[in-house]
Parts: C-alpha cells; sequence; structure tokens
C-alpha cells in the first residue's frame, strides 16, 4: 500500500465517518468514497490506481466516482510532468470551492421560485410559498457570498499567524 493513506485504522474510520456524513448530504456512496479517501490523503491526491489499492473497488468505480467528483468541482485530475498516471487532487481551497460552485444554483433556485411565483399569483397559497421561496433563496445568496467572503479573510488571516516569524526562524 503507498503512503498516501495510511492502513491504520484510525485514518480508515476517519474516511467512514466523512464517507457516512458527505452519503447523509446526498453525494453517491462511491464518489463520498473516494473525495473522502482523496481528502485523508496525506497529500491531497491520489491515482485511480491508489484510489482502487486503499478503498478495495474498481477502476470503474474509481472512474465513475471521479468523473462525477470532477463535474461538481470537488477533485481536479493532474498529471505532473514525467508521471504516466493522472492523479486526482482536492480542489484548492476545496470547501470554499464548493460552496462558490452553489451560487449559480442558488440564483436559478431564486429565478424559478419568482417566476413560479407570478405564474401561479402570489394571491394563492401555492405562489406565496414560491414568493417566500424566492425571498428564502435569494437572501440565502447575499449571506453566502458574505459568509465566504469571511472565510477567506479568517483564512488569510490564520496563514499569516502561524508563518514562523524571522526572530523565530533565526538561531
Amino acid at each position: 500500500m503507498s503512503d498516501t493513506v495510511p492502513g491504520d485504522g484510525a485514518v480508515q474510520s476517519v474516511v467512514e465517518r466523512f464517507t457516512s456524513l458527505l452519503v447523509t448530504s446526498g453525494v453517491g456512496r462511491m464518489p463520498a468514497r473516494v473525495y473522502s479517501a482523496v481528502l485523508c490523503s496525506e497529500d491531497g491526491r491520489l491515482t485511480a490506481g491508489e484510489l482502487a489499492e486503499v478503498l478495495q473497488i474498481s477502476p470503474a468505480a474509481v472512474s465513475g466516482a471521479v468523473r462525477y467528483l470532477i463535474g461538481v468541482g470537488m477533485l481536479e485530475r493532474h498529471r505532473p510532468i514525467g508521471a504516466r498516471r493522472d492523479e486526482y487532487a482536492l480542489v484548492a481551497d476545496n470547501w470554499y470551492e464548493v460552496f462558490m460552485n452553489r451560487e449559480p444554483l442558488l440564483d436559478a433556485f431564486t429565478e424559478v421560485a419568482r417566476s413560479s411565483a407570478a405564474t401561479l399569483g402570489t394571491q394563492t397559497r401555492a405562489g406565496a410559498r414560491m414568493a417566500e421561496s424566492a425571498e428564502f433563496f435569494a437572501f440565502l445568496r447575499v449571506e453566502l457570498d458574505e459568509v465566504l467572503q469571511r472565510w477567506q479573510q479568517r483564512r488569510a488571516q490564520a496563514r499569516t499567524d502561524r508563518k514562523p516569524r524571522l526572530s523565530e526562524t533565526a538561531g
């Protein structure tokens, strides 16, 4: 087994726990397992062969899972210079990107709910529900933008705080 995902029970337990969480949130079981394995790997990247070995799954299962994960922006495919195999890697700022990719979906929900409310008439209960849904999605879109901006600021500050100061490294 490669050193990308240690075979010890603790790491495998984390992979399975995170897989369960992703499955509960609506991600298919195989993509959830593949994503969790990459997330728990030391370098945040694994080849298809490593994924098949670590997860004890077929190359076809790996192929389908990475295709899905690339499509939804959770993984990227890379081929290191001189390498003969692709690696599947976490997208830089992976959680930020996952939530940023939800913005077009929220915009679409808002638009469809607004036009549905107009079609149904806001004086009807169904139209009123659609109008409230549109308001919710529009609210969520604005709030998500603000939350993600605050996250970028917080992450930048944390990275600055973690950098060793010149006085600490000289010595």
